[in-house]
């Protein structure tokens, strides 16, 4: 059988950054782009084996990520070229003994937003033909130009496609390709497609659909982008099964009401064995540092391993920041940001052992300063900080670290600085509950889950 193989071209050495490190090993939402690149081909039961091309100098730093993450599908890491061009020769030379009809699926390591849909539309287009491009109609009018700066052409805009990865052929066309370049002395082409499609013009090339989220990342803006989008990606969890929480033993901060206790509720209702804190409670102050030690550690010496550890503890005060008093603010910044940094300390060791999850409730004031809500506000913004640069740190030890950020919801903290609103125009702590197993059984690191109605 012939092998269906993704190619990550990673060769690429960031100068449109201006960085000292390439675009590919940057930081999105705790992890490096790449990973989640790799991850796709990984994840998805149509690739049979994973080559990454990179620069010598990463290719210890790519085998230690492809351990964090067992990347069981990675063979093996080959040396970029000078330019795509080479950096595609060297693949292709990692094939030799390969049949000639082997699947080969080359793919921008900076586009990490890659979906399986595409993957297989490629993989199925190359069982009738030898040569595949995925692209997507472009909204712009596309315009050529002379040297002199002056309009040459403005093609038909129905005609035109903007051209995206995976690039996919059958090995031997490829390989072709690439010889008779070499022997014409023929470097300048933009894509491997256009290598294929100058050498060898009786091949057909064919297009598949992509997708608008299949981004290339080439400058900081599109980092931006990659951001919300894998925000936008976790979103859609809402209707996710959350059986995966069964038989984990999940630590609730501030479970005596309100989303908490609801997480507790659902939690426990879908099999998880579940350990309630709260000042009302138990005693346990979120802003006492040796009091959540002493109960994590309590918890324990009496499980296995601590599979979750949230923190939906806080504290809201409605108030002119001018009319509030020292001891309230100490109250709302001791609750709200120092008790996130006391649950997380605390929670590291517990959640090193077991490869688990640190949930922190953010809301969706975190985005803006808001009035009457300073202090809190910004304490908000500060634990959505905090989830982010402990999810680069703790990456590399297995712990997933998110955000949970709900709009506006039906609680007894709310109803206490509001007083009666419409319940229909409030999220449920239920709704908010589900979202946040949810996320917490799909493995993410480094997001955050807006939840709205």
């Amino acid at each position: 059988m012939n092998k269906n193989i993704g190619i990550i071209l990673a060769g690429g050495n960031g100068k449109r950054f201006n960085d000292v490190i390439p675009k590919q090993f940057f930081k999105l939402s705790g992890r490096e782009i790449i990973e989640y690149t790799v991850d796709v081909f990984q994840k998805i039961k149509v690739i049979d084996e994973i080559i990454v091309v990179s620069r010598l100098q990463y290719e210890d730093h790519i085998w230690e990520l492809s351990r964090q993450n067992n990347w069981t599908k990675l063979s093996k890491i080959v040396v970029a070229g000078s330019d795509r061009m080479g950096s595609t020769e060297s693949a292709v030379a990692a094939f030799a003994g390969y049949d000639e009809n082997t699947k080969l699926l080359f793919h921008d390591a900076v586009r990490p937003l890659l979906d399986d849909a595409i993957i297989h539309r490629c993989v199925r287009a190359l069982e009738e033909f030898a040569a595949v491009d995925v692209v997507m109609p472009s909204a712009d009018t596309l315009v050529t130009v002379r040297d002199d700066g002056f309009i040459d052409n403005i093609p038909a805009r129905s005609l035109m496609r903007r051209g995206q990865t995976p690039q996919a052929f059958r090995l031997h066309v490829i390989r072709e390709a690439l010889e008779r370049a070499n022997r014409l002395e023929r470097r300048d082409f933009t894509c491997d497609c256009s290598v294929v499609r100058f050498m060898l013009p009786n091949v057909p090339i064919t297009t598949v659909e992509g997708s608008e989220a299949n981004i290339k990342i080439t400058s900081k803006l599109d980092l931006f982008l990659a951001e919300k989008l894998i925000q936008s990606r976790t979103l859609n969890i809402k209707n996710k099964k959350i059986k995966a929480i069964l038989g984990k033993t999940v630590v609730v901060f501030g479970g005596n009401s309100g989303i908490g206790k609801s997480i507790q509720k659902l939690a426990v209702l879908n099999g998880a064995q579940v350990f309630s804190a709260s000042r009302s409670t138990n005693g346990v102050d979120v802003a006492d540092a040796d009091a959540v030690e002493e109960f994590l550690a309590d918890i324990a010496g009496r499980v296995e391993q601590i599979d979750a550890i949230v923190n939906s503890a806080g504290a809201l005060i409605r108030r002119p920041f001018m009319q509030m008093g020292y001891d309230e603010i100490n109250l709302l910044i001791k609750t709200n940001y120092l008790g996130a940094a006391n649950v997380a300390r605390a929670a590291h060791s517990h959640l090193a052992h077991s490869r688990g999850t640190l949930v922190n409730f953010a809301s969706s004031s975190y985005t803006r300063g808001r009035a009457q809500c300073a202090i809190y506000s910004s304490s908000k913004c500060a634990v959505v900080n905090l989830t982010q640069a402990l999810a680069e740190e703790w990456h590399g030890e297995g712990i997933n670290v998110i955000c949970i950020s709900p709009e506006r919801t039906n609680t007894l903290m709310r109803k206490l600085n509001f007083g009666k609103e419409d319940p229909t125009s409030l999220l449920s702590p239920e709704l908010v509950a589900r979202y946040t197993l949810a996320a917490i059984t799909m493995g993410h690191t480094g997001v955050v889950v807006d939840v709205k109605r």
